[in-house]
């Protein structure tokens, strides 16, 4: 036993030092592309690195608009044509600086993305994690509690697929604003909160978890929802659902994986979550976006150094798949709200909403310089689009000038034909039989 340890210690120590010696690198373009900027970056392959580069460009609220994914031994070299949420390049030289910092220096020594993504200590706030069944009013019903217990909610994020629901809820005491760790006084809040998610016939029960520290909320979510199995008998009515198709490319041990679907910000990020917490390795890929639609194709082998070999598996991965798609998916109208914080804010907010019929299926909380800036995905509580008197009401009740009604994007995206996903999946499959010949993935002994 203590050799082993000891073995495993030096493999790490050579790690490092093969990760200080080859860093990644990141060249930044902005003449190579009319319309884009180009990101290059060159590093050790390393599982989860991907997802780690795809983060940065996440959390800086970049648009990835294609991407080319190779790698080639132990060493990957990725391309991203990205631009900001209005479509222009990016030339903000902080945040160019930050990329660098970011993707050449954290990103080469930071623990692995399975620690990266756990809770870090905070004196901040508490970090509340919620999961279970979802229905009307929720939402509600914990901001309720949670000011009811002297609760103070500065960030928050919910999400709902599938029946399900969960939350990573960061908040402080009201009369200190530093996190709460009096012990007695965190079990009254998991036993309420407790309370508020149970629903007697459901056979998957709520589950809580309380902690003093921070956390990447959306990689979370992802890791919570999968952990809940949320993709589990996940209806086919849906036309908008996404197409996920899995080949075999047996002459170099792949499986590819090809994805289509309705074009939003961060779809690179959730699927590459999915990926990575199922234990894939992406070898190559290509992301396409245009007109409203995203196309992603991945060559991936499970840790193992295996292909999906069986039915099971490749029914569970595409379910898991178009669970990652669905889950931040825009439904129903959004509202943005834009005001200055109080203590109980968000707990009047949802109120309103709930006493005028409207359900929250997705929320982004959060607070910028003693202002409340959330935004809140809705329908009525059948989940059909809000009636134009119930969004006058709530408008009025709340401020006309603190909220701000966003068009549907469902009416703003239009139909693609039929035709365009069959042509794609016989185009790539094509690819697939015969990449060797084309020369889309280099062979390598």
């Amino acid at each position: 036993m203590g050799g082993s340890e000891s073995g495993s210690e030096s493999d790490d120590e050579y790690a490092k030092l093969i990760r200080r010696m080859n860093p990644p690198r990141v060249v930044i373009d902005n003449d190579a592309c009319e319309n884009a900027t180009v990101i290059k970056v060159d590093s050790e392959n390393k599982q989860g690195t991907l997802l780690e580069v795809v983060q940065v460009l996440t959390d800086l609220n970049l648009v990835v608009n294609k991407a080319y994914i190779s790698s080639d031994g132990c060493w990957f070299m990725d391309v991203f044509n990205v631009t900001d949420r209005e479509g222009m390049k990016i030339t903000d030289e902080s945040i160019i600086k930050y990329l660098h910092k970011s993707i050449e220096t954290d990103a080469c020594f930071r623990p692995s993305l399975k620690s990266s993504v756990g809770v870090r200590p905070s004196k901040e706030h508490t970090s509340i994690e919620l999961t279970g069944p979802d229905r009307p009013g929720l939402l509600s019903e914990v901001c309720a509690v949670l000011t009811n217990l002297k609760c103070n909610i500065v960030n928050a994020e919910i999400w709902a697929h599938n029946s399900r629901t969960a939350a990573v809820v960061c908040v402080t005491d009201e009369s200190t604003g530093c996190a709460i760790d009096d012990p007695h006084r965190l079990s009254i809040i998991k036993e309420l909160l407790s309370n508020v998610l149970s629903v007697n016939n459901d056979s998957r029960s709520a589950k809580m978890a309380v902690s003093l520290g921070v956390t990447h909320t959306e990689r979370r979510l992802h890791q919570m929802m999968f952990a809940d199995r949320d993709y589990e008998n996940v209806g086919d009515n849906k036309p908008s659902r996404p197409q996920v198709v899995l080949l075999d490319c047996l002459e170099k041990d792949y499986t590819v994986v090809m994805l289509r679907s309705k074009d939003r910000p961060k779809l690179l990020f959730d699927t590459l979550c999915t990926l990575t917490d199922m234990q894939y390795v992406v070898f190559h890929g290509t992301v396409d976006t245009g007109r409203m639609e995203a196309y992603q194709e991945y060559y991936i082998q499970h840790v193992d150094g295996l292909p999906i070999r069986s039915e099971a598996e490749r029914q569970r991965v595409t379910q898991c798949l178009e669970a990652a798609i669905e889950r931040r998916a825009s439904e129903g109208l959004e509202l943005e709200l834009r005001t200055k914080d109080r203590v109980g804010l968000l707990s009047d907010i949802t109120r309103i909403f709930r006493e005028n019929g409207m359900y929250i299926r997705r929320a982004e909380i959060s607070t910028e310089g003693g202002m409340a800036v959330d935004s809140f995905h809705v329908t009525d509580m059948l989940g059909n689009p809000v009636e134009a008197k119930a969004i006058e009401s709530v408008c009025e009740q709340i401020g006309q000038t603190a909220l701000r009604v966003r068009q549907c994007p469902e009416a703003l995206s239009p139909k693609p034909p039929e035709e365009t996903l069959t042509s794609f999946l016989l185009g790539n499959f094509l690819k697939a039989c015969s990449f060797q010949t084309f020369g889309l993935i280099r062979s390598y002994s």
